[in-house]
């Protein structure tokens, strides 16, 4: 009586072990979409297109998603993604949003002003120079047509005529990084030494000869914390999202091991 038990016991059982396997099959191929997935595809479709979908076009966005979810599944079972760079690359991509998502947008002003002390260099502004110039190219005879230019000028009031430069003739609140980029370094060194408001010349650059207008310089300051707050703020953001990035796998990094082929040559 108890070995007819034991055995109906069996049967069921390896019935029950069965039916799992094969509703877990069965399973495999339902698709279902929640209504927070379909309200998410909805929304993406109107951000995108600027209204709302029509019956039709709900039907059209509703297939397009079954079918890139019925490719993605017949994918997997395919082992498609199995060494995939690009693939690696996006879900490397995805968990780091996830991460960083976990980083509050709100820091306290506390946060805030002690960030802002400890980069305050990075919301350092520098000096600029307004100016005017009269080019002479070093093709033809700059420093000699540009000296004689700057002497009648001195002399008798002549006005000064030098030769087309591309980027124009007047320049407005140049940053010494703008000014060394557009005219070189040596250029430079003669912005910054020049007297306000006096035509000075001719000096050199890596285009030819100048003779130079200074007419402003604002010197360079930091700002207040009030006048950068929402720059400091997307850099605090910024900055604690990579922090949070470098920890979390700092935190898991001792779980995997890394094996390079030793005979490998760099």
């Amino acid at each position: 009586m108890n070995l007819r038990i034991l055995v109906f016991f069996a049967i069921g059982l390896l019935i029950f072990f069965l039916d799992i396997g094969f509703n877990s099959e069965q399973s495999s191929k339902d698709i279902y979409i929640s209504d927070q997935e379909l309200t998410s595809l909805l929304s993406a479709w109107k951000s995108q297109v600027g209204r709302p979908p029509s019956d039709e076009e709900i039907v059209s966005i509703i297939n397009n998603f079954v079918q890139e979810e019925i490719l993605y599944r017949e994918a997997l079972l395919l082992e498609l993604d199995q060494e995939d760079r690009i693939i690696k690359r996006r879900l490397a991509q995805k968990i780091t949003f996830l991460k960083q998502e976990t980083i509050p947008d709100d820091p306290s002003q506390e946060e805030l002003e002690n960030f802002f002390d400890l980069n305050k260099d990075n919301y350092f502004v520098p000096a600029t120079y307004s100016f005017s110039h009269h080019y002479f190219s070093k093709e033809s005879n700059a420093k000699e047509r540009a000296a004689k230019a700057f002497n009648g000028y001195k002399t008798n009031g002549t006005e000064i005529i030098g030769d087309p430069f591309f980027l124009g003739k007047n320049f407005y609140q140049n940053s010494a990084n703008e000014i060394k980029k557009n005219f070189g370094e040596l250029f430079f060194s003669t912005i910054e030494n020049l007297s306000l408001n006096e035509w000075s010349g001719p000096h050199e650059s890596v285009f030819g000869q100048h003779i130079i207008l200074l007419k402003e310089v604002q010197n360079g300051f930091s700002p207040p914390l009030e006048k950068v707050l929402i720059k400091v703020q997307q850099d605090y953001l910024s900055q604690a999202q990579d922090k949070a990035i470098d920890e979390y796998i700092n935190e898991i990094r001792s779980q995997y091991r890394v094996i390079i082929n030793p005979d490998y040559k760099f």
